[in-house]
């Protein structure tokens, strides 16, 4: 179960974290099908990475149907675990009739509803996650952070029910491009422009940084896009930096490639995949110090972590790299053997085995 498939317009790290692993799963002999939300004009079925996708209502109505609809259509199945991917509204799945759950849980989203949501809305997300240490109390989890497993624990759910197992990259794809780097210090943030990302952060520490001849470019869609944009006009950086939208596979390569350094700011992720992706192309990374980020950069040696919100400490890490571009390449260089240690073949495997495991139980 996830609100959303790969193909989704609105899809993100969970949905990648999803198809790679799963579709592997498949690959080794697994039968594996998604429940999901649709969109507009979308096919309501397709069969992705070997996977067998049913679309049900959008990202709005998939919450009141999935039950309905798994329970007409899919109970029938007899499935030996059904997995709950937990990064939205949770769906209650240990309440549905005959699902054996295993919660999968990228990262829980708490006090941070309030940074993107209205109030109201806000207070309906925080409130869904509440009650998970009752609902979901006999329900074991995988989790991809030790920052992820020390929320779900402090939140009730013991320790002992948790298994983390860190995302993977496909670090033969990508790769440092020999050249690639650009003769001018460019800074990049890729990801979704969502207020509770806190690219506002890279924005306003990248106009303290005043570093001559330097850029800023952020790829990514969302709502947020807005707001940044008449920041940027505010700061009076129009010319400096870029807004690229969302981008092909091949640009995002292209970018993370050409960047002095990516850059995130988040309060709080399940992992920061796009960091490891970075690291792999032999690019540093200057993120906050925050739950799950913290976990895909080693301060000093694939990168800096910032403390969350300190716009002078990011703009000083952006000057420091833009003035010693042998640093930039020495970071990188220790960040690609760092995101080789991260594999989708390991995490399918401890998947596949933290699974086995789970049904040995009984």
């Amino acid at each position: 179960m996830n609100w959303q498939d790969r193909e989704n317009p609105q899809a993100g790290g969970a949905e990648v974290h999803l198809h790679e692993i799963f579709g592997r799963l498949v690959h080794r002999g697994h039968r594996v099908d998604l429940l999901c939300g649709g969109w507009d004009g979308c096919p309501p079925v397709a069969s992705l990475d070997g996977i067998e996708v049913t679309r049900v209502g959008t990202r709005t109505s998939f919450p009141f149907l999935a039950r309905r609809m798994y329970e007409r259509q899919f109970a029938r199945n007899s499935y030996d675990l059904v997995i709950e991917d937990i990064n939205k509204i949770p769906l209650w799945t240990p309440r549905w009739s005959g699902a054996r759950v295993v919660g999968l849980v990228p990262h829980l989203f708490g006090g941070t509803a309030f940074q993107e949501l209205a109030f109201p809305l806000a207070a309906v997300v925080w409130a869904a996650e509440r009650p998970i240490p009752w609902v979901y109390r006999r329900t074991p989890f995988q989790v991809i952070s030790q920052g992820t497993a020390d929320d779900l624990a402090s939140r009730g759910i013991p320790r002992s029910r948790i298994e983390v197992i860190y995302c993977g990259i496909d670090s033969e794809h990508y790769t440092p491009g020999p050249g690639a780097r650009s003769r001018v210090p460019i800074f990049a943030y890729l990801g979704r422009l969502k207020r509770y990302k806190r690219v506002d952060l890279v924005v306003r520490a990248f106009a303290r940084a005043d570093v001559g001849g330097a850029r800023l470019e952020i790829a990514g869609a969302g709502d947020g896009r807005g707001d940044l944009e008449r920041l940027v006009a505010s700061l009076d950086l129009t010319d400096r930096v870029t807004f690229l939208g969302r981008i092909a596979e091949d640009e995002k390569l292209a970018l993370l490639r050409r960047a002095w350094a990516l850059v995130l700011t988040s309060p709080k992720e399940g992992w920061g995949i796009t960091n490891l992706e970075a690291a792999a192309c032999g690019t540093p990374v200057l993120a906050s110090d925050s739950p799950g980020i913290r976990e895909s950069v080693r301060h000093g040696e694939t990168g800096f972590l910032l403390p969350h919100g300190d716009v002078d400490a990011l703009a000083g890490a952006m000057r420091q790299l833009a003035s010693a571009q042998v640093l930039v390449d020495s970071l990188g260089s220790r960040g690609r053997r760092f995101a080789e240690t991260f594999t989708w073949e390991r995490a399918a495997s401890e998947t596949e085995a933290h699974l086995h495991s789970v049904l040995a139980r009984g």
